[in-house]
């Protein structure tokens, strides 16, 4: 299966509403073994990392996954260690109910060793003390060199590794600019640097009958990727205290930049993503613009077949003529949960699943993983022409986007929530209630309403 066919599915997955954190709520600083196979990481000692010493004997793993053909990268590993064996469920998207069976398993003490878990989602799963701390575990810290730098802060919360390293980054959704080339050059326009350009081609377009792309009312996570090229963070962590950043002034110049464009009516603001009406406006040639990740090939490919040939990929626009900022949308990791009796062998074996290359290689034909690693950047399959897109090599332009990603970017404990208030007040203000901009202003008050009702300790 090609990149993004089933990892559309998933973002699509991510818009639904995620699991309740836990009533028993911990300080971010002070995880303790909470989960299955005996509670307090055994042996091997707390989920605080400090200790992951090998387990001695055959040793079985638990993972659950829902990466279409990862059952054929778990036989890859267990023919090759008849020591270490694994044993996979496979379940529904982390949204569509693995995220509260997790939550569940963690608290009746019988969770998995591993679990796939979003990037989004760690910091929930850790305020529910439900990751292990893999830092101390064999290999891990040497692992890192291995990754994009930036998927790396992710799963280390931005500390490199100081506050812990809490999973192994898997795969990654790096964006860049789909638009129809025919069209653009039909009108004498080239791919858009800046977003100033953009919004000019927007213009030109617009006379033309055409709108340059469609702003969606139920795609937080897309929103949250093109605050994230700006470097706008909407959380920030100190300790044990949270500081809620979503109303700052770099997420209020993207917010009145598209404000804009839906005043003057030069997007679409009746589509939603992944919708038949938007893959009938690609196909009728009525939206020729999508900034969205490398899994977003192909959703265009599979939906849009009419237009094949027509598609071309170029680097997001830039808020600064020779910037080079990328965001991400989508993504996930592979995390040892809290709990596991055998952290030295879950941390061996997924490390191995999101860096070996014949596992990478699998995922990414199975499953339609774009790999976290640097050397999944390398596979044959993404160096090739891809017809549909003129036979441009497409993932080029991904492989340098993943590497303009900022490290800095952090996620809060109750993502849920505020994904939740992003798009309602979007539907509003889209409605003509209110701007983007008082959708920010809410979020963040929200946010922290929302942080402090889990006795979190807010700033700000």
């Amino acid at each position: 299966m090609a990149i993004g066919e089933r990892t559309s599915s998933l973002i699509r997955t991510s818009l639904v509403r995620r699991c309740m954190v836990g009533a028993a709520v911990v300080a971010l600083t002070t995880a303790t073994g909470c989960g299955g196979g005996g509670g307090g990481g055994g042996k091997d000692g707390g989920a605080d990392g400090s200790s992951c010493k090998p387990s001695s004997g055959k040793v079985t793993l638990q993972y659950w996954s829902w990466v279409p053909g990862m059952q054929k990268a778990v036989d890859l590993w267990n023919s090759g260690h008849p020591d270490v064996q694994v044993e996979l469920k496979t379940t529904p998207a982390g949204n569509a109910g693995t995220y509260q069976n997790m939550s569940n398993a963690l608290k009746a003490g019988n969770a998995p060793d591993l679990g796939q878990v979003e990037y989004d989602s760690l910091a929930s799963f850790r305020l529910k003390d439900g990751l292990r701390d893999i830092a101390k575990c064999p290999g891990v810290d040497a692992a890192q060199r291995k990754f994009v730098d930036w998927t790396w802060s992710q799963v280390g919360f931005g500390a490199d590794g100081r506050d812990g390293i809490w999973a192994v980054p898997q795969d990654t959704g790096p964006m860049a600019l789909f638009y129809r080339k025919d069209v653009f050059d039909k009108l004498g326009l080239k791919a858009p640097t800046t977003w100033d350009e953009y919004a000019a081609d927007a213009v030109r377009l617009k006379k033309a009958g055409k709108y340059i792309t469609h702003f969606s009312q139920t795609d937080p996570n897309w929103f949250t990727g093109l605050l994230w090229q700006r470097k706008a963070t909407m959380f920030q962590r100190d300790g044990d205290s949270w500081k809620v950043t979503v109303d700052r002034p770099e997420s209020r110049q993207v917010a009145d930049y598209w404000q804009k464009l839906i005043d003057r009516k030069l997007v679409a603001t009746d589509l939603q993503g992944f919708s038949p009406a938007l893959y009938k406006s690609w196909n009728d040639g009525e939206v020729v613009t999508w900034i969205s990740a490398a899994w977003g090939y192909s959703t265009i490919r599979d939906n849009a077949k009419s237009t094949a040939g027509k598609w071309a990929v170029a680097p997001m626009p830039q808020w600064h003529p020779g910037d080079q900022q990328a965001g991400n949308w989508g993504g996930s990791t592979t995390a040892v949960l809290s709990g596991s009796k055998h952290p030295a062998e879950a941390a061996r074996f997924a490390l191995w699943l999101d860096t070996d290359p014949k596992a990478l290689e699998i995922l990414n034909r199975e499953g339609g993983l774009y790999p976290a690693a640097k050397a999944g950047l390398d596979l044959p399959a993404l160096k090739q022409p891809v017809d549909f897109y003129g036979k441009q090599r497409i993932f080029d332009v991904f492989a340098k986007a993943s590497a303009d990603v900022d490290n800095g970017f952090t996620w809060g404990p109750t993502m849920t929530d505020t994904y939740r208030f992003i798009s309602d007040g979007t539907a509003g203000a889209v409605g003509g209630k209110g701007t983007l901009a008082d959708v920010l202003k809410q979020t963040q008050s929200q946010s922290v309403d929302s942080l402090r009702k889990q006795s979190l300790d807010v700033t700000g």
